[in-house]
């Protein structure tokens, strides 16, 4: 056995906190039960630690009023092809009450267990938590709604420990837009960022709030390559070419992220994975093994992450939840990938992307 700690690139805990705030004591330190007994849900303390978590972007995510985990989209996204319909953009009134909430459970998850999690702002810091036995949390934001177009919350939430952020999900935000959930389909559908999406792309770069380009479509992508001189950076997502979802990104957009000493986070969610594009998590290595192959061919051995989608998606039944990490590590070492290469992809190569674009 070779397990190496895994640092992940995107997970939507904050999200199962936000929804039951009354339990979020017994979701966090215990693990949620169903009424058999079965644990549910991706992540919970006991389980990262079986499961050789030891850190990751925690995601801000303002909930869809169009129930996206619905089992009416669930079976869409099962029977391809699909295309789904995105509700409005949602506007920074409706959307901080929503982000402050998960914001303060992210905090008060280092103040309930501070022996065991760190809430981090510097890749210096995650590295002095992981060689504490502590996971290190980072503060993402998936969809920047809550920020409104003038930027003057941007800094109150960078003070707060936002790290990183994405300025869409799929729906459309005043910055830009997002891709649909289509299949198949590619992610040039629509147009690139508003003027207050510029804006926002400098300000990160100059406070070095890292950007994350999953979600975003072609355009958008385009725009801020062009505006931004740092890393590119996809926290949760895959290849085109092997799974041609919108969500997934082309030869062209990976070649962009590997001149520009990026890295793409592999996404474990199954309708990204697939060839065939569907929901279902009845599938072997071999899809997970293709798109990693594939990454590495664009991005090479430093440009390639985990990003998870843990409790953000359905994930293949080979990895579970997050216990199943050393399974999806130990298929990487019999699919030829050298230990050093799978130590790369399962925490290294995070946290030196971090360090150069954060600085510490």
């Amino acid at each position: 056995m070779m397990d190496f700690p895994v640092f992940d690139g995107h997970n939507d805990f904050l999200l199962r906190l936000y929804n039951a705030p009354d339990r979020r004591e017994e979701l966090w330190l215990k693990g949620e039960t169903d009424a058999s007994g079965k644990t549910v849900g991706h992540l919970d303390l006991p389980r990262m630690r079986q499961g050789g978590f030891a850190g990751g972007l925690f995601a801000i995510y303002i909930p869809s009023p169009i129930a996206h985990d619905s089992a009416d989209y669930q079976a869409l996204m099962d029977t391809p092809p699909y295309d789904l319909p995105l509700p409005d953009l949602i506007d920074a009134r409706g959307a901080q009450p929503v982000a402050l909430s998960m914001a303060a459970h992210l905090h008060w998850m280092a103040r309930a267990a501070p022996d065991d999690f760190t809430l981090c702002t510097t890749a210096t810091q995650i590295r002095a938590a992981m060689a504490d036995g502590r996971i290190a949390g980072v503060m993402h934001m998936e969809g920047a709604e809550a920020i409104s177009p003038n930027l003057d919350e941007l800094p109150l939430w960078h003070a707060m420990g936002l790290r990183s952020i994405g300025p869409v999900w799929s729906r459309p935000t005043v910055f830009g837009d997002g891709v649909p959930f289509r299949y198949p389909g590619d992610p040039d559908t629509g147009p690139g960022l508003t003027d207050a999406g510029r804006a926002l792309v400098r300000a990160c770069a100059e406070m070095r709030i890292m950007l994350d380009l999953s979600h975003m479509n072609e355009a958008g992508f385009n725009d801020v390559a062009r505006i931004s001189d740092g890393p590119l950076v996809a926290t949760h997502s895959n290849a085109h070419a092997v799974t041609p979802s919108t969500r997934n990104l082309t030869d062209r957009q990976l070649a962009m992220i590997a001149e520009s000493g990026g890295l793409v986070g592999l996404n474990f969610a199954t309708s990204f994975l697939r060839p065939d594009g569907r929901q279902s998590p009845a599938m072997d290595w071999d899809p997970v093994m293709r798109h990693l192959d594939h990454l590495l061919a664009h991005l090479g051995e430093e440009g390639v992450g985990l990003g998870s989608d843990f409790d953000g998606a359905t994930i293949p039944e080979g990895i579970g939840d997050v216990t199943g990490l050393p399974a999806l590590l130990q298929a990487m070492i019999r699919h030829g990938f050298g230990a050093e290469l799978v130590e790369k992809i399962a925490h290294r190569n995070w946290l030196a992307l971090l360090h150069r674009i954060w600085g510490a």
